[in-house]
């Protein structure tokens, strides 16, 4: 069930992708866990802090060994809210990016529900859509990550994020519908609670409640353009 997620998340920044950019490059998937985006779109080049195995190479987002406006499209799956420096990571899509190339986030969302459960579910990963820094602390319930932070950055403080980044554009923002399978799947960190056999009635289900996303979505996607 989870695979499936996943699989859909990579359609999704394909998607995406063919539709807001249009320059031609490197394609990288940032922090790429158990199932990366190169399973299901080969030319994407995985990459993590760790290097391991499975990965291509290891990358700080905050400071990439990639050469100057090399890269069309980054791809992030929850790995945002772990950057302890979003400015520095930002600079660094401004440097990598060509024009016309761009990076897509796939992160926590604000909605009720999301507030609601994120606040619970790790105690190294806070969720304050308060918090006056968009750096993360390195001591206090957020340590790890505050998983708030897309929407600190990109909806809270997106006159700011404008205004400092100029050459990034947000195109584009949607919330994700596979938050039930997501959800009944346990994540990464926790066991499944149905059965595969499920899935299609998950999946007719989620349709259904489709009209209340906003307050049920688990994740949303951001989409950034370098436009100069």
């Amino acid at each position: 069930m989870l695979r499936e997620v996943f699989v859909e998340f990579h359609h999704a920044f394909h998607r995406l992708a063919a539709r807001y950019f249009t320059a031609q490059g490197l394609e990288v998937e940032l922090g790429a866990g158990i199932a990366p985006m190169r399973n299901s779109y080969p030319q994407v080049l995985a990459t993590d802090i760790v290097c391991t195995e499975r990965l291509d190479m290891a990358l700080d987002a905050e400071a990439m060994n990639l050469g100057d406006r090399s890269v069309r499209a980054f791809y992030g799956q929850n790995c945002f809210h772990h950057f302890p420096h979003p400015d520095r990571f930002f600079k660094e899509l401004e440097r990598t990016l060509k024009v016309g190339g761009g990076a897509i986030l796939i992160e926590p969302f604000h909605g009720p529900f999301a507030a609601f459960l994120y606040r619970r579910l790790f105690k190294s990963e806070g969720f304050d859509m308060q918090f006056p820094s968009w750096e993360t602390p390195s001591t206090g319930p957020m340590n790890g990550a505050n998983q708030a932070l897309s929407y600190i950055v990109f909806v809270r403080d997106r006159e700011a994020f404008e205004r400092n980044h100029p050459g990034l554009k947000i195109v584009h923002q949607e919330i994700c519908g596979n938050y039930l399978r997501y959800l009944i799947s346990g994540g990464l960190n926790f066991r499944q609670l149905l059965p595969d056999a499920l899935i299609p009635v998950l999946k007719v289900t989620e349709k259904l409640l489709h009209p209340l996303r906003r307050v049920l979505a688990l994740h949303h996607i951001v989409v950034l353009r370098r436009t100069s």
